[in-house]
């Protein structure tokens, strides 16, 4: 929003507009032979297109003056603006500019700047606007000419430049659904889980008078952590990890041990007094 309003201040002020004085071009080969050295036309006609071969070299020199005064101007900011028209690659190179408003480009195609776009073609033409910018005055966008460069070389690929690249759709690959175990397996396992407590209720068949002393706390009390290992290992199936239930399972069986064995103690004593 800044940057708007900065650049309506001119208008707002009614700041005067700028102009170029005597833009002129020249071009020369090697050993210094000068192929072309003429002014730019900038209203009547456009210039005629440049051309510049492998050891050439361009020179641009121009002054920037206000339109009404006639005095040179140092802008703000000036820059020769390079547009290739059939790939759209731009590049903009800052030119320094005289507090007289004098300013000079040189363009060798031995060694040319890093704002020249690349041409892969050579037979389309860059072309070239010069940019203004003032806070005290109009800006300006003033096209000088069109500029042929020789084919430039393909850049070189960077070790990094084909992971970019487009890559082929992910095509992802789901497992099969588990399939269900045989039933011999299945019967395997729930004669293995109910086996332990057949055994209990035939061990508690044996004990005389059994009814009376079921419901004494050591006896609940170890049924109820037998029963806590069968709810253990459906929390481990749907939940838990095996390292956690190792850890609950040895808390849990040093309790169960001890009150097996107080258990164990007291249906002794029970026996010892029905002999």
């Amino acid at each position: 929003m800044l940057r708007v309003i900065l650049s309506l201040l001119p208008l707002l002020a009614g700041a005067s507009k700028l102009t170029l004085q005597s833009p002129r071009v020249k071009i020369t080969g090697s050993d210094s032979v000068t192929l072309r050295n003429e002014p730019l036309s900038l209203v009547h006609r456009p210039s005629p297109p440049l051309t510049l071969g492998l050891s050439d070299t361009l020179k641009l020199n121009f002054q920037i003056l206000e339109e009404d005064s006639g005095k040179g101007v140092q802008p703000h900011q000036t820059f020769l603006r390079f547009h290739d028209p059939q790939t759209d690659e731009e590049g903009v190179q800052p030119l320094r500019v005289s507090s007289t408003g004098r300013a000079n480009f040189e363009l060798n195609i031995a060694r040319p700047p890093a704002s020249i776009p690349p041409t892969a073609n050579s037979s389309v033409p860059l072309h070239v606007t010069l940019i203004i910018g003032s806070f005290q005055h109009e800006p300006l966008s003033q096209p000088l000419f069109q500029l042929y460069l020789p084919q430039s070389q393909p850049a070189p690929q960077h070790p990094d430049e084909p992971m970019y690249h487009l890559l082929p759709e992910i095509q992802h690959t789901f497992r099969p659904d588990p399939k269900t175990p045989y039933v011999i397996f299945s019967a395997i396992g729930t004669v293995a889980v109910v086996a332990p407590w057949v055994v209990l209720l035939g061990l508690w068949s044996s004990i005389p008078n059994r009814l009376p002393h079921l419901s004494h706390p050591l006896i609940v009390l170890f049924v109820g952590l037998l029963a806590s290992f069968e709810g253990l290992l459906f929390w481990y199936w749907v939940e838990l990890r095996l390292g956690q239930v190792l850890l609950y399972g040895a808390i849990l069986g040093s309790v169960t041990v001890a009150a097996g064995k107080s258990a164990l103690a007291k249906v002794g004593k029970w026996r010892a007094a029905t002999a």
